[in-house]
């Protein structure tokens, strides 16, 4: 089992964020067909050889993933394709 462990903060307010992870679930859901689902402020998602949850507080996100063997070759991709998406969500404002 391999894990993956990301923390951003980020300048959205609690119901923004909560927008921008069920965005980031549902596109996960899509691509890697998981399974979520809210329990407070924490998004929980899993399929067969991957399960974590998405833990949001004022300012800042975290994730938690656990890999199972036999989907570790995809470890890298769900990493990269994560950090993608928060780069996009939760990016800093640019000053104008």
């Amino acid at each position: 089992m391999s894990h993956i462990v990301i923390n951003r903060s980020h300048h959205l307010t609690l119901d923004q964020s909560r927008q921008a992870a069920e965005t980031l679930a549902a596109r996960l859901a899509d691509h890697y067909h998981i399974h979520y689902h809210w329990q407070g402020d924490s998004l929980h998602f899993e399929r067969s050889g991957v399960s974590g949850h998405i833990i949001l507080e004022p300012y800042q996100v975290r994730i938690n993933a656990r890999v199972g063997f036999l989907l570790l070759p995809l470890k890298h991709r769900l990493e990269q394709e994560i950090h993608r998406y928060l780069d996009d969500v939760f990016e800093e404002p640019h000053p104008a």
